[in-house]
């Protein structure tokens, strides 16, 4: 006997019935608008419905005839790598069961601005934490408020109590337990978030230089078909392709969300340089300073990936890793004599690819007033490159399987092997990335300290390594506390591993914003 079909629930109908697509509720209040209707507007992230918005929803309400309100869809978020709690169909779903509530729609881009636009609100009303804009941290208020009068409305502010959803799941429905609470917790119990945001600000004023080898990561995105019928091979079937600026372009890229202005020195190859691409996929706050290397192509590391699945199949180099000479060793050796002591930081991001030789080695440790170094293993020069082709560096960041294979040692204890390589390298800080077990950092007069990963969902773990290079190197420059150090760096890190490949940098507001969140 066939089941019958359950009856649907008229309330939960009359609750989806206020959902709308975003584009078209634009057109739905474009007719509420022509029956003279007032619109009011709230956005947000509302992860964890309380008492306070529903009654700023209320309030709202008494604004105008209509309450419209938009979400932050999930993967704009930027609360921490744990957040949403709740994802966006079902914090649509819950504020759509609030009587005051008459439109709700998923907000498809970044911020509230390009909905602003559409919906053009006659009133768009925020919460009283908002009346003070110096306090938002990302300026995205005043940007919002820009955007409401030019569609004709005003911004006005509600009045009753609130809380916070970000301290109400911090504290009653933690995402995180084990290693990874108790550092949140023993950090919230030094520092607020206030005070990291503090410290970020403060990195500002630093004056940066990268020096490493540029990488063009080209995904070419593919379905496999099967075995050859004659041959042991896969047979893929071509769908799509990107390409990333990697390499110290990446490293650039992160910093200049961090730093005023950020300086570049790499090569490109005379073969295929791409040049244009490079240049147009740096920030307006990078200056690049090209080396060019003669008979050689722009490095470019292209991988054939499972589309959807982005499990990568195979990896293919283009580029001649032989060291620079002659004159192109001596343009960027003049560079460095002139350049090197006007900057703060120095970050060698060494991939071991012919860039960075004996005598700009030299020049770099002798010349560097503060000197970050992090000389990577690949598939292309393993066994040949290690971190001890520099004699001394401020700071080190490092994995832990370039660390052992440094010290040929795959089994001793691995404080002692850190604190060794600091002796060695006249290193007062070393951060030593370990992958899903975190960091480990030493400091001289200081001792360990040690950070758990924070990352809950990984899409790619290239270029990782790199922003955590970048957020750990200005960090350990400022002096900034250790387990300060460990927090920036792993929330980096975290972030890093949600973007595919490098074709986004991490984000300093939401650096921000997840650490506003997190230390609540």
């Amino acid at each position: 006997m066939k089941a019958k079909t359950p009856a649907k629930s008229p309330a939960k109908s009359s609750i989806r019935s206020k959902i709308y697509d975003v584009d078209a509720l634009g057109k739905e209040l474009d007719r509420q608008r022509g029956l003279k209707k007032k619109i009011v507007h709230c956005h947000g992230v509302f992860d964890l419905l309380h008492v306070g918005h529903v009654r700023h929803f209320a309030e709202a309400k008494a604004m105008g005839d209509l309450l419209v309100v938009t979400l932050t869809q999930d993967q704009h978020v930027n609360k921490g790598p744990h957040r949403p709690a709740f994802p966006q169909d079902l914090r649509a779903e819950v504020i759509a069961a609030l009587d005051s509530v008459d439109y709700v729609a998923v907000n498809k881009w970044p911020t509230a601005v390009n909905a602003i636009k559409l919906l053009k609100p006659d009133v768009y009303a925020k919460g009283p934490d908002y009346k003070d804009a110096s306090k938002d941290v990302t300026g995205g208020i005043a940007i919002e408020e820009a955007a409401v009068r030019a569609a004709g409305g005003e911004i006005r502010f509600t009045e009753d109590i609130t809380f916070s959803s970000s301290k109400l799941l911090n504290r009653h429905m933690p995402q995180f337990d084990g290693p990874v609470a108790g550092f949140l917790e023993r950090l919230r119990r030094r520092f607020s978030g206030a005070d990291i945001s503090g410290l970020i600000g403060g990195l500002g004023a630093l004056k940066v230089l990268v020096i490493g080898e540029a990488i063009l990561d080209d995904y070419v995105y593919c379905e496999a078909m099967g075995k050859s019928s004659k041959e042991p091979i896969l047979a893929l079937q071509y769908r799509s392709e990107e390409k990333h600026a990697g390499g110290s372009l990446a490293i650039a890229n992160h910093l200049a969300e961090f730093c005023g202005k950020v300086d570049l020195v790499t090569y490109l190859g005379t073969k295929n340089t791409q040049e244009e691409f490079a240049r147009a996929n740096l920030k307006p706050t990078v200056t690049p300073h090209f080396v060019y290397k003669t008979d050689s192509p722009t490095i470019v590391k292209r991988r054939f990936v499972q589309a959807g699945l982005l499990n990568k199949l195979i990896e293919v180099y283009e580029m001649n890793d032989a060291p620079i000479e002659g004159p192109e060793e001596d343009d960027l050796c003049r560079f460095l004599e002139m350049k090197l002591s006007g900057y703060d930081v120095v970050i060698a991001a060494d991939f071991g690819h012919g860039l960075i030789g004996p005598r700009a080695v030299e020049l770099l440790t002798r010349k560097s007033r503060f000197l970050s170094v992090m000389t990577q293993i690949n598939a292309a020069n393993i066994g040949f490159h290690t971190i001890s082709k520099y004699p001394r560096a401020d700071y080190i960041c490092i994995h832990e399987g370039e660390l052992r294979l440094d010290h040929r040692n795959r089994r001793d204890d691995l404080k002692l092997l850190t604190k060794n390589l600091a002796q060695r390298l006249k290193a007062s800080t070393v951060m030593v990335t370990r992958g899903t077990k975190g960091t480990l950092l030493y400091r001289e007069g200081e001792g360990f300290s040690e950070c758990p990963a924070f990352a809950m969902k990984v899409v790619d773990r290239i270029g990782a390594g790199d922003s955590v290079l970048a957020m750990t190197s200005l960090a350990s420059a400022a002096k900034l506390p250790a387990e300060v150090i460990g927090f920036l760096g792993n929330l980096a890190g975290a972030q890093a591993v949600t973007i595919v490949g490098n074709s986004a940098s991490i984000s300093r507001v939401a650096m921000l914003k997840s650490v506003e969140a997190l230390l609540k």
